[in-house]
């Protein structure tokens, strides 16, 4: 079962941590989160699962930044999550998705446990200006049915940035 908006407001500080949280990005079944200053982009040509590929630091400017079609940008959320109980899901907004942009392409699902920012794999299909703090996903909460273990000490476990894929640890 989802969470409406207004059982995440009641159970902020409780069982649901959003930090920081604005009232006015409460929706009807979600919370809006909003996209930091910096993406990062990755310097090879070609990436290798198997090595932790290089990569660069973009400043998102005032006035914006161009995303241009057929590159991965890796972002971050303002807001850092985290619940022991229920099961985070990331979406884009659908003003956003009307602009052609994609803020994930197949990560959306948290773990319950999962604590800090969301990385956003962020592409377009054609040239897009965006902005600094814009709202740019929301997430939603689901109830766990059954006995569940929580996400504990895993690689992406309490980031505190933006952070580029690890599965070359599990390859090793």
């Amino acid at each position: 079962m989802i969470l409406s908006g207004r059982e995440i407001k009641n159970q902020l500080g409780n069982k649901i941590f959003i930090d920081p949280f604005l009232e006015k990005r409460l929706n009807p079944n979600s919370y809006n989160l909003s996209l930091h200053n910096e993406l990062i982009v990755y310097n090879e040509e070609v990436l290798d699962m198997k090595k932790d590929n290089t990569s660069s630091i973009i400043k998102i400017p005032e006035d914006g930044f161009v995303l241009e079609p057929g590159k991965l940008y890796l972002g971050r959320t303002v807001e850092k999550t985290h619940s022991d109980f229920y099961a985070p899901k990331l979406e884009g907004r659908s003003s956003i998705a009307r602009l052609g942009i994609f803020i994930h392409i197949t990560a959306g699902l948290g773990h319950v446990g999962a604590s800090g920012f969301w990385t956003l794999e962020i592409c377009c299909v054609q040239p897009v200006r965006i902005y600094p703090f814009i709202d740019i996903c929301q997430i939603y909460f689901f109830e766990i049915k059954g006995e569940y273990d929580k996400y504990k000490g895993g690689k992406y476990y309490d980031n505190q940035g933006i952070q580029t894929s690890m599965i070359y640890k599990e390859l090793k």
